[in-house]
């Protein structure tokens, strides 16, 4: 009996070192509960390697006991995968679609940007062009007047456009996860945003996002220590996605909630 409430005891040992390395990990806590469960279960393996051996069984009991034993292992085996995170395949490809109608989106935009750019350069080549015409004596105001007005940037919804992408981006890269923007969403890992405007430009963000180390918040030395804001957005982001979601962060301003001040690493 000794013998089995030392093995026990070591595997309460063990099991509970497993749970505060995983608990350190940020593991979630149904892996915690499983490494804890392996832990004992190896525990009770080491025990029944020292139980008596049972006596043989023929017949309709040995039958009993193998179905018995079945019942159990299923019932054991279900239970535990039902403690699994679930995945809805539908939600992830809704996800996915949201993604790829984003950058669709972005492309948009990008030509838009730069068909307006293009007819600004044209029109300031044909003002310049009218000028030194006028120089020279010729008069061509009447061409002037016509290419002025077939060479303006036409009007564009642009800002709403971005202000729209730079939600969806929130959301899609579920920054919600760790900052908490107007009442909703974490702050445990990092800090709300709902006054960010006041403290940093469009650039500052951006920064910020691409390169996590390079600001820190103004309290949280201990997250910005462990590395909490994941350096993967670079990778994940098209430039124009980062600019529309520092565009739209930028424009929260609100005083009244306690932003931390930004404070610059590098």
């Amino acid at each position: 009996m000794g013998n089995v409430i030392k093995k026990l005891v070591v595997g309460l040992v063990v099991g509970g070192a497993l749970v505060g390395v995983t608990r350190a990990l940020e593991f979630p806590v149904v892996f915690q509960m499983m490494f804890f469960a392996y832990a004992l279960l190896g525990a009770a393996v080491f025990i029944l390697l020292d139980a008596p051996s049972l006596k043989p069984m023929s017949g309709g009991k040995s039958l009993i006991a193998i179905l018995v034993f079945y019942v159990v292992l299923c019932a054991v085996y279900i239970a535990g995968a039902s403690m699994w995170p679930q995945y809805d395949p539908e939600d992830e490809k809704g996800k996915i679609e949201k993604l790829l109608k984003a950058k669709r989106a972005a492309s948009e935009v990008g030509k838009a940007e730069e068909l307006i750019a293009r007819a600004k350069a044209l029109d300031e080549q044909t003002k310049a062009l009218a000028d030194r015409l006028k120089a020279l004596g010729i008069e061509q105001a009447s061409v002037v007047q016509g290419s002025g007005g077939a060479g303006a940037p036409p009007s564009t919804a642009g800002g709403g456009d971005l202000m729209k992408l730079g939600a969806e981006q929130w959301e899609l890269q579920e920054c919600y996860n760790c900052h908490k923007l107007k009442g909703e969403g974490g702050k445990k890992r990092g800090p709300e945003l709902d006054n960010i405007g006041s403290y940093m430009t469009v650039e500052d963000i951006k920064t910020k996002i691409l390169d996590p180390k390079s600001w820190m918040a103004e309290g949280f030395d201990k997250e910005y220590a462990k590395g909490k804001m994941p350096d993967k957005y670079k990778d994940l982001m098209e430039d124009a996605d980062v600019v529309a979601l520092a565009s739209w962060l930028v424009t929260f301003k609100n005083t009244a909630v306690n932003t931390p001040k930004p404070i610059k690493k590098k």
